[in-house]
C-alpha cells in the first residue's frame, strides 16, 4: 500500500530534496510550509513549484505553530510517517532574534508532538543539529555523548526538542528517531550558508568573510547523503525496551552495539554526517577549484555562539542502515556550483 509522509519544512533546502526523494520511492507527501522570508521567498516557491508537479505532492502553507492546525492536517490525512524539518534555522540569526526560534522550534514541535499523540504515525523524524553537542571537545562526536552546553539559543531549543519528543515517546509510545545532521551543502542550498554566500561573494568579486581566521573544521554533509539517511532511518523504527535490563557492553533495549535507544521509550538520536572533518581552508580551495577564480579572503573572530569543529561519529546510522555518507568535498561543492550557475544565469 501506499504510505503517505508528512513533510514539514517541505519547500525547505532539505525538505525539497527530501520530498523528491519519497515521491520517487512512491510515497505520497503532504508538505507544510510557512514560506516565510528568512531568505529569498522566490527561491521557496521555486522549489515548493517543483514538488506541485507531481500528482503525488500536496501542500499547505502556513506556521507549524499555528494552534490547531498540525492536529487537524493529521486528523484529516493520518500520515504513516512523520519527518520534522521547519524551524528557524542559523547559529547567527539567534542572537539577534531568539523569539522567532522559540516560537518555530519549541511551540511548533510542541504542535506536533501533540497532534501525533492524538493520532500516532508509525514513526516520526525530528531533525536535529550537531549544535546540540555543544561545548564538547572529545572528536568524533557520538550519539551516547552527554550533550548539556548548548553554544546558540539555536542549539538550545532544538537540544529541548530532543527532550521534549522523548518525554512524549515515553508516556504515549511514540516511535521517535532523531537526528542530528552536520553542516548540510548542496544544490539549492539556502543563501545565508557559507557555501552559498562564499560562491555569490566571489563571482561577484566580493572578499569573503572567513572566521576564526579559517581555523575551523566542519563535517561537511551533501544533502544527498543526509536524505537517503532520513529515508533509511525511516524504515529503521525504534521499539520500546523489553525490561529495560541492560544487557554486558550494551545500552539498555539496544539491538547494534553503541545504540542510543532510550532505556524507557521508542526513542533513539542518530548522526547524519560525512564522518570527515574538512579544515575551512580546504573547503575554500575546493570552491576555488569549482569556479575557476581565487577568492579574497577576509579573516575575521570567531562569531558567538560558534564552535570551532565538528565531526560525526557514523557507526550508529551504518549499524542501523548499512550507509554511510562518503560525497567528496570537491565533487559536492562542485555540484553546487553548477546549480548556482543555472540557476542564476551565472
Amino acid at each position: 500500500m501506499t504510505r503517505t509522509a508528512l513533510v514539514t519544512g517541505s519547500a525547505g533546502f532539505i525538505g525539497m530534496h527530501l520530498c523528491r526523494r519519497l515521491l520517487k520511492d512512491g510515497f505520497r507527501v503532504i508538505g507544510l510550509d510557512a514560506m516565510t522570508d528568512y531568505y529569498d521567498v522566490r527561491l521557496k516557491e521555486r522549489r515548493q513549484g517543483m514538488l506541485l508537479q507531481s500528482p503525488g505532492f500536496r501542500t499547505v502553507n502556513d506556521r507549524v505553530e499555528t494552534p490547531g492546525l498540525l492536529m487537524d492536517l493529521m486528523a484529516k490525512e493520518r500520515p504513516d510517517v512523520v519527518v520534522h524539518l521547519a524551524a528557524q534555522a542559523g547559529v547567527r540569526y539567534s542572537i539577534d532574534n531568539p523569539r522567532s526560534y522559540l516560537e518555530s522550534n519549541i511551540a511548533g514541535t510542541f504542535e506536533l508532538l501533540e497532534a501525533a499523540r492524538a493520532h500516532p504515525p508509525a514513526h516520526m523524524l525530528l531533525a536535529s543539529t550537531s549544535s546540540a553537542y555543544g561545548a564538547n571537545t572529545a572528536m568524533p562526536y557520538v550519539e551516547t555523548d552527554r550533550a548539556d552546553h548548548q553554544m546558540s539559543f539555536y542549539a538550545a531549543t532544538k537540544k529541548a526538542t530532543e527532550s521534549m519528543a522523548h518525554s512524549y515517546a515515553h508516556l504515549y509510545g511514540l516511535p521517535v528517531t532523531m537526528f542530528r545532521f552536520f553542516t548540510v551543502y548542496g544544490p539549492w542550498g539556502r543563501p545565508d550558508m557559507a557555501l552559498f554566500k562564499f560562491v555569490d561573494a566571489m563571482l561577484k568579486g566580493r572578499p569573503i568573510d572567513v572566521y576564526n581566521h579559517g581555523n575551523m573544521r566542519r563535517d561537511f554533509t551533501h544533502v544527498d547523503d543526509l536524505v537517503h539517511g532520513i529515508r533509511l532511518l525511516i524504515d529503521a523504527v525504534p521499539e520500546r525496551p523489553a525490561d529495560g535490563a541492560v544487557p554486558e557492553g550494551g545500552v539498555s533495549g539496544a539491538p547494534v552495539p553503541g545504540d542510543s535507544l532510550s532505556p524507557v521509550a521508542p526513542f533513539r538520536v542518530v548522526n547524519i554526517g560525512n564522518g570527515a572533518p574538512v579544515p575551512l581552508g580546504d573547503f575554500i580551495d575546493a570552491i576555488e577549484a569549482a569556479l575557476g577564480r581565487t577568492a579574497e579572503r577576509n579573516l575575521m573572530e570567531m562569531q558567538p555562539g560558534d564552535v570551532p569543529a565538528t565531526w560525526a561519529d557514523t557507526a550508529l546510522l551504518e549499524r542501523l542502515t548499512g550507509y554511510a555518507p562518503a560525497t567528496d568535498i570537491r565533487a559536492g561543492v562542485a555540484s553546487f556550483v553548477a546549480w548556482y550557475r543555472d540557476y542564476y544565469g551565472v
